[in-house]
């Protein structure tokens, strides 16, 4: 049976390692790489900035996903923003072997490369490589999909706990993306999930690992968490006042798209798309959205945690946020 060959993590370079911004939703990755980005030009060096987000690879994914804004794409060269349709699908496999082309072409014409981003998983892969789990397969995918709108996916969570009782542990009922993927793997491979990670325990990603030499991880990590919680309400309301729902109202109508494709799937588009459809009204539609983005935010604390050897900067407290630059800028001098 095919399955995707094992990503090799790129070697070290006898140049700089790679430096990379990290952390949570909200804490700024986008603002500090540019404020680097304009240093880096007052002092005759170019940045291209890849971003390692799972929302931006999508066109027509904008306010939602707060994807950097035409002037800081114009002032700065951008990679992986806009790449492909959202009726497609960009995976951590593709995303580790983008980047790594990616590094290697701006080296080569003499600018800096530097990742940013918050989807962990694309981090694994690009840092560790991926486990050799088998990809999707569209037919059983679909059938899963329409099994479990109808008979809803914590019913679905129940069957995947008889099969794969470890990973069912660590999944919320609710989550249909996680939950689907496990069934698959099961039904493709005859295995549980959990049997395959702990052989190949990079897929999963969630064991405390070294970083590699080859890159230099920044990790913006709040202290304050209500405050957090408090700038993502108002972030959030800023779009809906931006347009977003119009946004979502032009996704909804391409034919092509529903709700079970992952860029549907997003924190924001899919509470959208639930309101839009009438399955929610609008203050529901608010709650559910803040309270995904919160929990995203988490999710990404948790995986930014387990990663030994980090370099750790509080966006909030502005010394921190000083020296997080000033550390940024002393890589480019190495």
């Amino acid at each position: 049976m095919p399955t995707e060959p094992y990503i090799q993590p790129m070697h070290a370079l006898n140049e700089a390692p790679i430096l990379c911004i990290v952390g949570p939703t909200g804490a700024g990755k986008t603002h500090l790489a540019m404020s680097l980005a304009e240093y880096a030009k007052s002092i005759g060096l170019a940045i291209e900035l890849i971003s390692m987000d799972s929302a931006l690879v999508y066109r027509g994914l904008d306010i939602g996903s707060a994807k950097p804004t035409k002037a800081e794409q114009a002032a700065v060269i951008h990679h992986l923003i806009d790449i492909i349709d959202p009726t497609e699908v960009y995976s951590a496999a593709r995303f580790a072997k983008d980047a790594k082309r990616l590094c290697t072409e701006i080296r080569e014409r003499g600018n800096i490369p530097v990742v940013v981003g918050g989807t962990m998983l694309y981090w694994r892969a690009w840092a560790h490589g991926l486990s050799s789990l088998p990809p999707a397969n569209p037919d059983i995918r679909a059938r899963l999909d329409e099994e479990g709108k109808n008979i809803g996916w914590p019913a679905m969570h129940d069957k995947l706990a008889k099969v794969d009782p470890d990973t069912a542990a660590r999944l919320k009922p609710n989550d249909s993306q996680r939950v689907q993927r496990a069934l698959e793997v099961f039904e493709i491979t005859g295995k549980p999930m959990s049997v395959l990670l702990a052989d190949s325990p990079s897929e999963d990603g969630r064991e405390g690992s070294a970083i590699p030499s080859w890159i230099d991880l920044v990790s913006l990590e709040p202290s304050d968490r209500k405050r957090l919680h408090l700038n993502l309400e108002k972030r959030f309301d800023e779009m809906l006042a931006a347009g977003f729902m119009d946004e979502v109202k032009v996704l909804r109508a391409n034919t092509g798209l529903h709700a079970d494709l992952p860029a549907i799937r997003s924190v924001g588009y899919r509470q959208a798309w639930e309101f839009l459809n009438g399955e929610i009204d609008a203050e529901e539609m608010r709650y559910k959205a803040l309270a995904a983005t919160r929990q995203l935010g988490k999710r990404q604390l948790t995986w930014l945690r387990a990663i030994d050897g980090r370099k750790t900067f509080d966006p909030f407290n502005p010394e921190e946020l000083r020296a997080a630059l000033e550390y940024c800028k002393s890589n480019l001098k190495k």
